[in-house]
């Protein structure tokens, strides 16, 4: 399940390295490269949730299935596209598979998943988009410069269908996980949205991608504008989005061993703010020596990744049924969707107005500061799920729970 995830985030990497390629090719405009670029992102933040709850009507491993095929199907008939508009439908097909692969896998994970390894599994689930974009970002270029913009498309597609024949031979059926009735999708999403928890972890993520996106997106056109080499900005630009899987996994372990939840979240979120201060300190001509900025960006992104392993785990514990997990991740990637196309343009705004990217701290700092009024709230929540008092019991994620309750571990909430 994790490959078949790195395979889906692979078709959303794989465009940056080739943008070049594809304005000379097909006469592509920079405007008509930024909708390609963005209709990913669209898809989730428009249908998110409506996918989450399709998943959960298909099942789990089917709809993993579907979204496979229609990945390597569309980067495919992506590698014979003649013009601009056959590939802009094809790449709003991948966006679609790319949600049928990505959201029920946290369900499928729980269902498969001995408990007392759900929180590192987890973990390890949370890396598959910054391994994807890693591996896009490193691959795509080499790629692309020996064999064509073409042939990567076909290649990512090839790996996709791999995929689904690995998952159709590898991942059992699960016994008593049949689909939901479909006559129950419009409840589910009711049941979804009327409760608070999925709002708190969604608008949670949304505040941790959009400030996420907007720095390491940036980075590129950071480095160049100061004259470093468009091999090196590569292979930095790749270090910074790869150390996010170090958080991820970091996170999965320590919730693992009891460590609140609550705790982990704010954790990320402060060390967020302070680095990214600190790498755009020396923006403007002053502040931190280069070195010391592109260690900032690392630890941003670094310890910023163990936010949304944390927030997958907190997703489990806050869908309002077991049948409603994936429309509960459907609405986490419908925000986090939202958050990616927020965040780099608020960013991009605050810089053209301050001739410079020195006050981007600021803008994620305020981002930050939000996502720790959320972290309070969700250990309120949790605490108040528990029937204790502040400072009582702990959060354990449960995996074989059903309705909502929370069971403590005897540690601090706080």
């Amino acid at each position: 399940m994790f490959a078949a995830g790195v395979s889906a985030a692979l078709h959303v990497g794989k465009l940056p390295p080739a943008i070049a390629a594809l304005r000379e090719a097909l006469g592509m405009s920079l405007v008509e490269a930024g909708f390609l670029l963005s209709l990913v992102q669209a898809a989730g933040m428009t249908a998110g949730i409506a996918f989450g709850v399709l998943a959960d009507a298909l099942g789990l491993r089917r709809s993993m299935l579907i979204g496979l095929a229609l990945l390597a199907a569309a980067s495919a008939l992506g590698a014979w596209a003649n013009g601009v508009t056959a590939l802009l439908a094809l790449r709003a097909l991948e966006g679609f598979g790319f949600l049928m692969v990505v959201l029920p896998a946290p369900g499928l994970i729980r269902r498969l998943t001995a408990p007392e390894r759900l929180n590192v599994m987890l973990g390890l689930w949370g890396t598959y988009m910054p391994l994807g974009a890693a591996l896009g970002l490193l691959l795509g270029p080499l790629w692309i410069a020996a064999f064509g913009w073409r042939s990567w498309w076909l290649a990512l597609g090839a790996l996709s269908g791999l995929m689904a024949l690995a998952l159709a031979r590898g991942v059992p059926a699960v016994p008593g996980a049949a689909a939901a009735k479909a006559s129950g999708m419009a409840a589910r999403v009711q049941r979804t949205l009327a409760a608070r928890g999925p709002w708190l972890v969604a608008a949670s993520f949304a505040l941790y991608s959009s400030q996420w996106l907007a720095v390491i997106g940036f980075l590129p056109a950071i480095y160049a504008a100061a004259g470093v080499g468009a091999a090196a900005t590569g292979v930095l630009t790749a270090l910074a989005a790869a150390v996010n899987m170090g958080g991820n996994l970091g996170a999965g372990r320590l919730l693992q061993r009891g460590v609140p939840p609550p705790r982990l979240l704010r954790i990320g979120f402060i060390v967020m703010a302070l680095a990214a201060a600190a790498a755009f300190s020396g923006v403007a001509g002053q502040g931190l020596p280069p070195a010391l900025r592109y260690l900032a960006v690392l630890a941003f992104s670094g310890v910023g990744g163990m936010i949304p392993a944390t927030l997958f785990a907190l997703g489990m514990r806050v869908a309002p049924g077991e049948d409603s997990v994936s429309t509960t991740v459907g609405w986490m990637q419908q925000l986090s969707a939202l958050g990616q196309f927020a965040g780099p343009p608020i960013v991009a705004w605050v810089a053209a107005r301050a001739g410079g990217w020195h006050w981007t701290g600021l803008v994620t700092g305020l981002a930050s500061l939000a996502g720790l009024a959320l972290a309070w709230a969700l250990a309120r929540m949790l605490r108040v799920a528990v029937g204790a008092g502040p400072g009582a019991e702990a959060l354990v994620v449960d995996p074989r729970r059903d309705g909502g309750s929370a069971r403590g571990s005897g540690q601090d909430m706080a």
